[in-house]
């Protein structure tokens, strides 16, 4: 099985906040598990990819940068992307497939537009998912708190399933490397 990570919007000023958003919940946290995954990931020769928005910091200077905290490996991948969806109008699916990647671990943010979307798109392109449950985050919304979306997102994408492919839920402490697809198929 050929894994990829795939870290999506850790990007300074999204995590750090400014002046009109929060810094993302449990920043220091998830900053630490996506360290550790990609750690993983380099032991076990998985490509590291991620992927910026260009919203962030409107795309430039040490806000639309991928957070400092993060250790991005030399040899990792970065893709540029202009919508909430990683796959729209980037060569994040070619460069999959290409590589004939078949199994991708997801961690970033914010949960409910490019995790949430991240996931589904994968699962329906042909990839099991493993999402970092620990390893994604967002900010409070009007009507409810980042821990309830994170929650409930960890909730409804465990199991989800798009016919042959599917994404669950783990913590960055298991050996994500292993999936666990296949006993549930």
């Amino acid at each position: 099985m050929n894994h990829a990570v795939l870290v999506i919007d850790a990007q300074q000023e999204l995590m750090d906040g400014n002046k009109q958003e929060n810094a993302v919940h449990n920043k220091e946290m998830v900053l630490h598990h996506i360290n550790l995954v990609i750690e993983k990931g380099i032991k076990e020769e998985s490509e590291i990819i991620f992927v910026r928005d260009l919203d962030v910091a409107e795309g430039i200077g040490g806000g639309f940068e991928v957070h400092s905290d993060i250790h991005v490996p030399q040899e990792a991948i970065i893709f540029d992307k202009r919508a909430t969806n990683a796959f729209y109008g980037t060569p994040l699916l070619n460069h999959l497939k290409e590589s004939e990647i078949d199994h991708i671990i997801i961690m970033g943010c914010k949960t409910e537009h490019c995790i949430d979307t991240a996931v589904r798109m994968a699962t329906v392109n042909g990839f099991d998912v493993t999402l970092v449950g620990d390893g994604h985050s967002t900010t409070n919304s009007e009507v409810l708190t980042a821990q309830q979306i994170v929650d409930h997102h960890n909730k409804i994408l465990h199991g989800h399933y798009n016919v042959d492919h599917f994404s669950m839920v783990r913590n960055a402490e298991e050996d994500l490397f292993r999936p666990i697809h296949n006993t549930y198929r």
